[in-house]
């Protein structure tokens, strides 16, 4: 696959690549070592950066995380919950914001598993 088609799984990694290919390379290394810590579980990784996409208003974050966490076995309760886990550290403002992008994450996996 040559750099024109390539299928980049965020919004940042054109230009980045562009720009920096070896620290876009170097980055998605050590994402994927990130990616393949076996302790905590699969839905509780997704959850817990599901939080933190939350805490740091992120939307296309939640709605990836929310996903993710749909397609490993975490309920619409867990999600929610989860997101209304962030409210003492960061306000009821992002928690609430943040619903509408984790439902639609959700529904994408839903339906991914419909297909």
């Amino acid at each position: 696959m040559n750099e024109d088609e390539q299928d980049w799984n965020f919004p940042f990694e054109e230009p980045l690549h562009e720009v920096f290919p070896q620290l876009h390379s170097a980055q998605n290394a050590w994402m994927a070592q990130i990616d393949s810590l076996t302790v905590p579980d699969r839905k509780t990784h997704e959850l817990i950066r599901l939080v933190v996409t939350v805490g740091i208003r992120n939307p296309e974050g939640v709605r990836r995380h929310a996903r993710l966490a749909r397609e490993v076995g975490a309920s619409w309760e867990e999600i929610l919950g989860s997101i209304m886990l962030t409210v003492p550290g960061h306000g009821l403002l992002p928690a609430v914001a943040a619903i509408p992008h984790a439902r639609r994450g959700y529904e994408e996996a839903l339906e991914a598993e419909q297909e």
